[in-house]
């Protein structure tokens, strides 16, 4: 049953990260904007996270759609939405009203205060998700489950 409950992580997990990468990839600047909103980054390093994070998402998405380095890609989901949490609980507490950007967007939203809890609260039910996928030791229909199959000493004698 584990395994199972795994496949169906993986798949909403996964399937998160690849839905707000592809509508982040088209508009890298917009993507920058919405990391330079947080006002959490030095200047130096807004541009490439903004540029790289649409791209560290849609692999860690695929490679958790596809079953591949799943625990990697879990622990690696997990400090993302870590990362998120973070920073929308600081512009909440900071009084700074702006759209998360996290599917696309971003910038001043002056209804962001009301959405900041629900926001919060996905992401953290994300991040359970992804520690769960982090903690299983394999899940169904999963590239691992083929490539880096366990096998007993009895069978390699």
């Amino acid at each position: 049953m584990k395994e199972w409950v795994g496949l169906l992580l993986r798949l909403v997990v996964g399937g998160v990260w690849i839905f707000a990468a592809a509508i982040k990839l088209p508009d890298p600047a917009q993507s920058v904007a919405a990391v330079r909103a947080y006002q959490l980054l030095p200047g130096s390093l807004v541009t490439p996270v903004g540029q790289l994070l649409p791209v560290v998402e849609i692999v860690v998405g695929v490679m958790l759609v596809i079953g591949l380095l799943t625990r990697g890609a879990a622990v690696i989901s997990a400090v993302l939405f870590v990362a998120f949490i973070i920073g929308i609980a600081s512009v909440w507490a900071r009084g700074i009203t702006i759209d998360c950007g996290c599917f696309g967007g971003g910038g001043i939203d002056p209804d962001a205060a009301a959405k900041y809890p629900w926001e919060i609260a996905r992401d953290v039910g994300l991040l359970a998700a992804s520690l769960v996928l982090a903690w299983l030791p394999s899940t169904r229909l999963s590239l691992d489950s083929v490539l880096f199959r366990r096998t007993s000493l009895s069978e390699g004698s």
